[in-house]
C-alpha cells in the first residue's frame, strides 16, 4: 500500500478520499505525498520500471463507470475537449483529466440536506513534467488510463519516475483544479500561476488585428484603413496587432513552396529582423532603408499619434518564421542557425494532419541555437521597441517540441527557448506584451514564468460554417486547463458575419481581449456598441470564464441535449452566457471539424444562481442567495430565490447573456439589486464600486463607468437619483422593478460616475 494525501493505491485500486477511482491498478504503481505548504488531498503518481527509452508508456488503472472531461491536443498546435466514462474514451495528448467521482448533479438543487457520502467529488489528474521527459495520459482498449512519457531526444533515456502525473481531490472543481496547479508550481519550480502574473493592459480595451483583412498581404495603407473605418464609426482601437505579413522572409533556393488559402508561406525563412519593404516609408522591393525612422516607427508614431492608438503589437513565429531563420545570412550568422528537420510525437502523427507541419518538416526549419536565441530575440525586440512597438504575439511556439533531437530533449529545448523569450520580453516591453500562440503543450505551460495571455484555441475561421459553435465549446472547456496558467484569448472575430453576436457574447463572457479584424468597411457598430465604450475600453470580467459546474461533464456540441454555460464574475456580480453548441464537432475518424448534425434542434437548460460558482465572493455574510438576473437579448428582469432556477430554450446557433445580481436587503425593507449598463453584454462590469446605507437609512452609493441606460432593481420606487451631486430622472417599471437612468458620454477616459440612489 502506498499513501498520498487521501490518495492511496492498495490492493489493486487507486482511491481518491475512500472512493475507487481506478481499479486493476499494476503493481509498479505508486502514489507519494506532495511536501511543503502543499494541497490536503493530493499525491504525485509514480512508476517503478527499469526501463529506458525516449518512448515509454504505462498503464495505470482502469477507469470504468465514472464521467469525465479531458482536454487533449487534436493537432501539433491546439487541444480540444472530450467527455466519456471510460478508459478506452481519453484520447492520446491528454494535458488533462477531471473525473466525477461522485455524481454532482444535484448541486444548487433544493435539497441542502445532502449527506457527506452523496456529495460531488471531483478528481484531477495533471499529467507534468519530470527531468527531461514530458508526460501525457491516454487510454487503451482494455479501459487502462496510461501515462505516456516523451523525452524527443533519442539519446536522452533515462528517467526518474516518481512525479510523473499529480492528482488532486475535492468538492468544488475549480478550486481542485487551481490548487493542484499551485501545488504543481511549487514542486517544479519551473512556471507560475496566472494570479502571480502582470497582466498587460491591452487587455482592457478594443483591437483589431490586421489578419483576416489583410492575411501576408498587409501594409501600412492597409493598417492605416482599417483604424480609420472603426474610428469613423465610433468604435475607436486602442490596440492594434500587425499579423504575419511585415516581415523580411523569402525562401532557399531549393525550397518547395506551401502557401495556404491565406497566402502564408510555411517555406519562408526570416532573412532580416527589421520589417519589409512594404513597411518602410516610400519603400521598394529588393531595397532596404537603414534609417529606422523611415522603418515601422513611421507608421507605429503616426498610428499613436493621429489615431490615439495605445498598444501596438506585431506577429512573429518563436523561431523567427514559420521555416526558421535563413542560415548563412550575413546580417544573422551570429545566430548559428542550422537546418532541422521535425520528427513529431506518434500521438501527434495520430491527429489532424497539418500543411504547416508537412512543410517545415519537408524543407526544414532555420533553428538559432540555443545558446543564442536570448541574442536573437533581444536584438528583434530591442529594434521594435525602439520603434515604439509594445509587444508581441509568438506565434508557432509548439514546433521546439519536435526539434529536440540533438539538444537534450524536448523539455529542455523548450524551456531555452521560453526562458530566453521571457527575458526579453522583460527587457524590452515593460507591460509584459506578449500573446502565446499555437502553443497548447505543456512543454511550454510548465516552463512559462512571465507569459500572461494564451491564445486558447484554434483560430477563428470565417469561411468554415462548422468552426464556430466548436470554437466557443473549445475555448470554455480548454480554459479549465489554460487559465491556470494565463488569461486565455479567444482570438480575433469579423463583427460583421452571420455569427459575430455569437462570438461576441462569448468573448464578453471571456474575460478576455475583444478585437476584430473586420476588413475595412466590413463592421457592425450596433454589435461592437454591446463590447466597446465611446473611449475604446471594455468591460472586463475578472476571470478567465469557465464552463458552469454542471456543464463540466456534458457534452454541448454532440450530445443533442445540453446547453454550454459560460460563467464569469465582476466586481460585484456574475455573469453566465447560455450557448447552443450542438450540430458540429472534431471527428475523431475524419480527423476534422465536421458538421454531424445539419439542423441541431432546440434545447432547454436552466439559469441559477449557483452557475456563477464565485459569486458568494464579492457578496457579504448578509447575502441570502436570492438574485436578479437581467437577460441580454429579452431585456427582462427576474427575481430568483435562492435554490430555485430559470428555464432557458436556445434554438440551434442561439445564445443568451445574463447578469447575475445579488440582493441586498436594505433596513427600510426594500430590495435592491444593481445592473449595470443594460445595452452591453456585460452590463455588470460597470460598476467599480458599491456601498450601501453609508449615506443615511436606505441609500447606496456606486461608482459606475461607461454611457448609455444604466438599470437596476429596487422593490420599492427610489425616492432621488443624482450623479456626481446633480439630481436627474429616472424611470422605473412597477411590474419589474428596474429602475433606470441615461449616462451621457463622459469627457474625460474612464471616468467614474458617482451615482447616488435614495429609497
Amino acid at each position: 500500500m502506498t499513501v498520498g494525501a487521501g490518495i492511496t493505491v492498495a490492493d489493486g485500486k487507486l482511491n481518491v478520499l475512500e472512493n475507487c477511482v481506478l481499479t486493476d491498478v499494476h503493481d509498479n504503481i505508486f502514489v507519494t505525498p506532495a511536501t511543503g505548504d502543499a494541497f490536503t488531498n493530493g499525491a504525485f503518481v509514480g512508476v517503478r520500471s527499469d526501463q529506458i527509452g525516449s518512448r515509454r508508456v504505462f498503464p495505470i488503472g482502469k477507469l470504468q463507470g465514472l464521467r469525465f472531461m479531458c482536454v487533449f491536443r487534436f493537432k501539433m498546435w491546439w487541444m480540444t475537449q472530450r467527455m466519456g466514462n471510460s478508459g478506452k474514451d481519453i484520447p492520446f495528448e491528454t494535458q488533462f483529466l477531471i473525473v466525477e467521482a461522485h455524481d454532482g448533479s444535484h448541486f444548487g438543487t433544493e435539497n441542502e440536506d445532502v449527506s457527506a457520502d452523496q456529495s460531488a467529488l471531483y478528481t484531477v489528474f495533471l499529467p507534468i513534467l519530470e527531468g527531461d521527459f514530458r508526460a501525457v495520459l491516454q487510454g487503451n482498449a482494455n479501459d487502462e488510463l496510461e501515462i505516456c512519457l516523451e523525452s524527443g531526444d533519442p539519446a536522452v533515456d533515462g528517467f526518474e519516475g516518481s512525479h510523473l502525473v499529480f492528482m488532486a481531490a475535492g468538492s468544488d472543481p475549480f478550486d481542485v483544479i487551481t490548487n493542484a496547479v499551485k501545488t504543481v508550481e511549487r514542486h517544479l519550480q519551473t512556471f507560475c500561476h496566472r494570479d502571480r502574473k502582470k497582466m498587460p493592459d491591452m487587455l482592457n480595451w478594443f483591437g483589431w488585428c490586421t489578419w483576416d483583412a489583410f492575411y501576408t498581404d498587409v501594409t501600412t495603407d492597409g493598417v492605416r484603413q482599417g483604424l480609420e473605418s472603426l474610428e469613423k464609426g465610433g468604435i475607436p482601437p486602442k490596440f492594434v496587432i500587425i499579423d504575419d505579413g511585415w516581415q523580411s522572409v523569402g525562401m532557399d533556393p531549393n525550397s518547395i513552396e506551401s502557401k495556404a488559402d491565406n497566402t502564408a508561406n510555411f517555406a519562408n525563412r526570416l532573412t532580416h529582423i527589421k520589417e519589409n519593404h512594404k513597411f518602410q516609408k516610400d519603400g521598394k522591393e529588393g531595397h532596404r532603408i537603414d534609417d529606422p525612422a523611415m522603418g515601422l516607427r513611421h507608421i507605429v508614431t503616426e498610428i499613436k499619434d493621429q489615431r490615439d492608438v495605445k498598444y501596438v503589437y506585431v506577429w512573429h513565429a518563436i523561431t523567427g518564421y514559420w521555416g526558421g531563420v535563413r542560415p548563412g545570412v550575413t546580417e544573422m550568422e551570429h545566430y548559428e542557425s542550422k537546418l532541422s528537420y521535425p520528427v513529431s510525437s506518434p500521438g501527434v502523427q495520430s491527429y489532424e494532419p497539418c500543411d504547416a507541419l508537412n512543410s517545415i518538416t519537408k524543407n526544414g526549419l532555420g533553428l538559432v541555437n540555443p545558446e543564442k536565441v536570448f541574442n536573437f530575440y533581444n536584438e528583434l525586440h530591442s529594434y521594435l521597441a525602439s520603434a515604439g512597438i509594445d509587444g508581441v504575439k509568438v506565434d508557432v511556439q509548439n514546433i521546439l517540441e519536435t526539434l529536440g533531437a540533438g539538444h537534450g530533449g524536448r523539455v529542455k529545448l523548450a524551456r531555452k527557448y521560453h526562458q530566453a523569450l521571457e527575458a526579453s520580453i522583460s527587457r524590452n516591453f515593460h507591460d509584459n506584451g506578449i500573446i502565446s500562440c499555437m502553443s497548447h503543450n505543456t512543454d511550454g505551460l510548465y516552463s512559462a514564468k512571465r507569459t500572461a495571455v494564451i491564445r486558447a484555441s484554434d483560430d477563428f475561421w470565417p469561411r468554415d460554417p462548422a468552426s464556430h459553435t466548436i470554437h466557443i465549446a473549445s475555448v470554455a472547456y480548454n480554459t479549465v486547463f489554460l487559465g491556470e496558467f494565463m488569461q486565455p484569448d479567444w482570438d480575433m472575430f469579423h463583427s460583421f458575419h452571420p455569427m459575430a453576436e455569437y462570438h461576441g457574447a462569448a468573448r464578453a463572457v471571456g474575460g478576455c481581449a475583444i478585437y476584430v479584424s473586420d476588413k475595412p468597411g466590413q463592421h457592425d457598430f450596433n454589435l461592437l456598441k454591446k463590447l466597446v465604450l465611446p473611449d475604446g475600453s471594455i468591460l472586463r470580467a475578472k476571470l478567465p470564464g469557465r464552463p458552469t459546474r454542471d456543464c463540466l461533464f456534458s457534452d454541448p456540441a454532440r450530445d443533442g441535449k445540453s446547453l454550454l454555460k459560460i460563467w464569469n464574475l465582476n466586481n460585484f456580480n456574475g455573469i453566465v452566457g447560455a450557448f447552443n453548441c450542438q450540430g458540429a464537432g472534431w471527428c475523431k475518424v475524419g480527423k476534422k471539424n465536421l458538421i454531424h448534425d445539419e439542423q441541431p434542434g432546440t434545447i432547454t437548460g436552466v439559469i441559477r444562481a449557483q452557475d456563477v460558482d464565485y459569486l458568494p465572493r464579492v457578496t457579504d455574510d448578509s447575502w441570502t442567495g436570492d438574485v436578479v438576473l437581467y437577460s441580454h437579448l429579452g431585456g427582462e428582469v427576474m427575481y430568483l430565490h435562492k435554490n430555485t432556477s430559470l428555464p432557458i430554450t436556445l434554438k440551434a446557433r442561439e445564445f443568451e447573456v445574463f447578469t447575475v445580481v445579488p440582493v441586498k436587503n436594505l433596513s427600510n425593507g426594500t430590495v435592491f439589486a444593481p445592473i449595470g449598463l443594460i445595452e452591453m453584454f456585460n452590463s455588470g462590469g460597470a460598476i467599480q464600486k458599491l456601498e450601501y446605507e453609508t449615506g443615511g437609512a436606505a441609500s447606496i452609493t456606486m461608482k459606475v463607468r461607461g454611457c448609455g441606460i444604466f438599470g437596476a432593481y429596487s422593490s420599492g420606487r427610489p425616492k432621488r437619483i443624482t450623479v456626481d451631486t446633480k439630481e436627474i430622472e429616472f424611470g422605473y417599471e412597477e411590474g419589474s422593478g428596474l429602475i433606470s437612468l441615461a449616462l451621457r458620454v463622459p469627457e474625460q477616459e474612464l471616468y467614474l460616475w458617482n451615482i447616488t440612489i435614495e429609497l
